[in-house]
């Protein structure tokens, strides 16, 4: 599947989970260039642009067992996080229309990078920076009540033969802004947003890119555990982020599967991740 995804745009947005940005020690970042609350989304960043070989981010980042570290270790943390695989439609070279086609886990793998000028910076350091559900899951339609709503994203750190929670068990439908206004706004995003403080130009990187036919968005981390707050990357380590129905399993039960490295199954979709 990933050789499939090296066409498409990879996108994040920030700030989707009210809390997480302050633990991510971003939220002085964007209150200095905040319109409006702070505590709704504040850019869509770039993680991933085809054919821009010109920069890091034209690097395809993109791994479902593997993370890379740095040449020079430094501070990274899991950002467990919904991703959703979009179909893009264009008229005269902006985006009209994003339609949700496939879902599933993303681990936006950050460094913690205090004086990274823009949020693409602290993202995309290379091969296997992010993780990406090899099984992703058919989306019949994006709209509260429907099947997608009963989905929660869970994550866990193994490190030796210690398994920790890292982020809350989240469901999808806490993100602040989902559904309809979540399309919305990413659509005013990727054709208006402009390039400032932490923020980008995304619609000069989405022509860059040659109008890709797909967009990878991932929807925003959710909060931490006061363990993943203060716990970082080494080698050796197993991150696992897990997008799971909560009609089927519950959260003890989905920590029970991470205990036995088996978030293999029905009615789930996970990246397990060897940090090296």
């Amino acid at each position: 599947m990933m050789n499939e995804l090296k066409n498409v745009m990879v996108v994040g947005v920030a700030g989707n989970f009210a809390g997480h940005l302050k633990q991510a020690g971003e939220e002085a970042d964007f209150a200095q260039h905040a319109q409006g609350d702070i505590n709704v989304p504040q850019a869509v960043f770039p993680i991933y642009v085809p054919n821009k070989t010109d920069t890091f981010i034209g690097h395809f980042p993109l791994s479902h067992d593997e993370t890379r570290l740095p040449a020079e270790i430094q501070n990274l943390q899991i950002e467990p996080e919904m991703a959703m695989l979009c179909d893009v439609t264009y008229d005269n070279g902006q985006v009209v229309g994003l339609t949700p086609v496939k879902f599933g886990a993303f681990n936006d793998c950050s460094i913690r990078r205090p004086n990274a000028n823009k949020i693409s910076e602290k993202k995309n350091w290379g091969d296997a920076s992010k993780g990406l559900a090899n099984q992703l899951i058919d989306i019949e339609r994006f709209a509260r009540g429907e099947a997608i709503d009963r989905f929660h994203i869970a994550s866990f750190h193994k490190r030796g033969d210690e398994l920790h929670t890292y982020g809350e068990d989240s469901p999808v439908s806490e993100y602040t802004y989902f559904y309809d206004t979540l399309l919305d706004w990413v659509m005013d995003r990727l054709n208006n947003q402009e390039d400032v403080g932490p923020k980008e130009n995304i619609s000069a990187l989405i022509k860059q890119a040659g109008y890709p036919a797909q967009i990878l968005m991932a929807v925003g981390a959710t909060r931490y555990t006061p363990y993943g707050e203060t716990h970082f990357l080494e080698r050796g380590d197993t991150s696992m982020v897990v997008v799971y129905d909560s009609a089927l399993y519950t959260p003890e039960q989905i920590r029970t599967f991470a205990e036995a490295d088996n978030l293999k199954q029905a009615g789930m979709s996970s990246t397990i991740q060897l940090v090296k």
